[in-house]
């Protein structure tokens, strides 16, 4: 079974023997799901170079800590869950640099508001259960299929639709909502 978009992950095999120290396995697997991880960073970062950092990360933690993998079919959702969770950082962090003045095309007034929804819409995500926000970033970031955001997070395709119905329903809440918690008191958005 290959993935036609991308070779597929390093088999199951290769990440046990990785997981016992074999040198050869862990350039394979380090090679291996490079390119997976680096296209889930592209998808879920704001910038090429925070996607970049976020998947240079990952790979780095799945080479420190391979051993403390305790299912080796679960690779790719704990590569998922690790690059997710450092462009989540990384969207934080960027909330408290200073935008570039050549992105700024607008008034100050409207970069601030810019800036408060995408802190708002990053929350909102953040916010959701761990079932809910994988299956919503696996779908709807990264544009995975219902069947591959199935097998990644070890999920039926049904408990994965589900997760997906009540977490997208959970975010249309959420941004509807009246915008308080990152404003002062409370903002205009119609």
């Amino acid at each position: 079974m290959t993935d036609t978009r991308t070779s597929a992950w390093p088999t199951e095999q290769v990440v046990s023997a990785a997981q016992q120290g074999d040198p050869r396995a862990i350039a394979t697997l380090l090679s291996g799901s490079h390119a997976h991880v680096q296209r889930f960073a592209h998808t879920l970062c704001a910038t090429p170079e925070d996607a970049e950092d976020a998947a240079q990360e990952a790979l780095i933690v799945l080479y420190r800590k391979i051993g403390t993998l305790r299912a080796t079919a679960a690779l790719a959702s704990w590569m998922f869950r690790i690059v997710r969770n450092e462009c989540i950082r990384k969207s934080r962090l960027a909330l408290h640099r200073p935008i570039p003045a050549t992105m700024v095309e607008s008034s100050a007034e409207d970069a601030a508001l810019a800036r408060l929804e995408v802190q708002r819409i990053v929350d909102s995500i953040a916010g959701l259960p761990a079932e809910q926000r994988a299956v919503v970033v696996l779908r709807d970031i990264q544009d995975l299929s219902g069947a591959a955001t199935a097998q990644a997070l070890g999920l039926s395709r049904g408990a994965m639709k589900s997760h997906l119905h009540r977490g997208r329903e959970t975010l249309r809440s959420a941004l509807r909502a009246p915008n308080n918690a990152t404003s002062d008191g409370g903002s205009e958005n119609a």
